[in-house]
This record gives structure tokens, C-alpha cells and sequence, in this order.
């Protein structure tokens, strides 16, 4: 009963991590197109520089969860403590 309990732990723990590795995928995908298209967002923000200073914290945060998220998830599986506590 004891190891099916931890079992189930171990993978809610990796799904948990796995939603936080695709919300950073999905902030850095956004935040490298607000950067990076010419036409889309320009026009925006340019109007107020401010949104452009944000673009950029969207890319840091979506960069940081994705590494977290990718960590949580191999220590997860590999019941590694050290990346778990990262």
C-alpha cells in the first residue's frame, strides 16, 4: 500500500511539473513573437514602452518556468531530492 502511494505521488508530482514546463513553453513562445514580429505588436507597443519593458519580463519568467518545470519533472522521475528541491 506504501509504494503505490509513493508511486502515485511520483507522477502527480511529474504531471504538476509538466504543467509548469508547458506555461513557461507557452510565455517564451509568446514573448519571443512580441519581440521578434516586425508588424504584429509593433504598432502596440510603440505607443507605450512600457509593454515593451514586459515583453521582456514575459520572456525572463517564461524562461525561468521553463527550466524549473523541465528540473521538477527529471527529478520527479529519477526520485532525484536535490533537483526536487531546486
Amino acid at each position: 500500500m506504501e509504494g503505490d502511494c509513493l508511486s502515485c505521488m511520483k507522477y502527480l508530482m511529474f504531471l504538476f511539473n509538466f504543467f509548469i514546463f508547458l506555461g513557461g513553453a507557452c510565455l517564451l513562445g509568446l514573448g519571443i513573437w512580441v519581440v521578434v514580429d516586425p508588424t504584429g505588436f509593433r504598432e502596440i507597443v510603440a505607443a507605450n514602452p512600457l509593454l515593451f519593458t514586459g515583453a521582456y519580463i514575459m520572456l525572463a519568467m517564461g524562461a525561468m518556468l521553463f527550466l524549473l518545470g523541465f528540473l521538477g519533472c527529471c527529478g520527479a522521475i529519477r526520485e532525484n531530492k536535490c533537483l526536487l528541491l531546486f
